[in-house]
């Protein structure tokens, strides 16, 4: 991914800002406290011209400043601590802009750099208490599913739904208590005559003692018109290779932004 980022780079950047970054990189890699001086001028040297990447589809797509600040994070010496020290200290200092890289960061981080493990979750925790859809987005990612608990992880999906951000969900995360919690929801809407976002569904679908126990499926049979095609509009697929696949299968779930 960074390979890929740098190339987009390359092709995207001006001479000077391309011999602007250069030249930031290798500062990082001499002086890792360098970077709290680059980080919040990277958008005014490289620009925010849209690169046309958005490896998780929640986000949007990424810039040339979200490119060259990520790859400046992976620029920062392998210490022990190091690299979730100033992923936390940029965060907490940085705006929106700084935040969302930050946390994008930390999905293409978390592999090649083992130095960084689960050390990063408070900052995940802290984007989805937040009420910027843009941070709740990239906060719940690749990494989160990774290494937020059981519990972090169902509640910043419920938070997603909330706010109307449309967050990609695990396979391995997709679990019968998610499921719960999501079907209670979509109960709740159809019992107040709202949609229920379509995207929704396979995560019920893979656990239908969930989507009984919390009243859909009679739903159907409700007395009101309107409230009783939102219950017919519900009707779960039945589970099928598409909701069986690997751990880190993703599985979607959309939702539109509360009337």
């Amino acid at each position: 991914m960074i390979a890929d980022l740098c190339a987009s780079l390359e092709a995207a950047l001006t001479p000077e800002a391309e011999h602007w970054l250069t030249a930031a990189l290798r500062a990082t890699a001499a002086d890792p406290g360098a970077v709290h001086d680059i980080f919040p001028v990277v958008a005014r040297r490289c620009g925010r011209a849209p690169l046309g990447l958005a490896p998780n589809p929640a986000q949007d797509v990424w810039s040339t400043a979200d490119a060259a600040r990520v790859v400046l994070l992976a620029s920062v010496p392998d210490a022990p601590g190091l690299l979730s020290r100033t992923l936390t200290e940029l965060y907490r200092a940085g705006g929106t802009p700084e935040r969302r890289a930050v946390l994008l960061a930390l999905d293409v981080l978390d592999g090649p750099r083992p130095d960084l493990g689960a050390a990063a979750t408070m900052i995940v925790q802290e984007a989805l208490r937040s009420h910027d859809t843009r941070l709740v987005a990239a906060a719940l990612g690749p990494y989160a599913a990774r290494h937020l608990d059981a519990a972090a992880y169902r509640h910043g999906v419920l938070k997603c739904v909330f706010m109307g951000v449309r967050p990609t969900v695990a396979a391995h995360r997709a679990d019968a208590e998610l499921a719960r919690m999501l079907a209670d929801y979509a109960h709740e809407r159809i019992a107040a005559g709202r949609d229920v976002p379509d995207d929704v569904w396979p995560v019920l679908a893979r656990h239908p003692a969930a989507v009984a126990a919390s009243g859909l499926a009679a739903d159907a049979g409700l007395p009101d018109p309107a409230r009783r095609a939102l219950g017919r509009h519900s009707r779960l697929p039945a589970p099928g290779p598409a909701h069986s696949g690997s751990p880190e299968r993703p599985v979607g779930v959309a939702a539109h932004r509360t009337p």
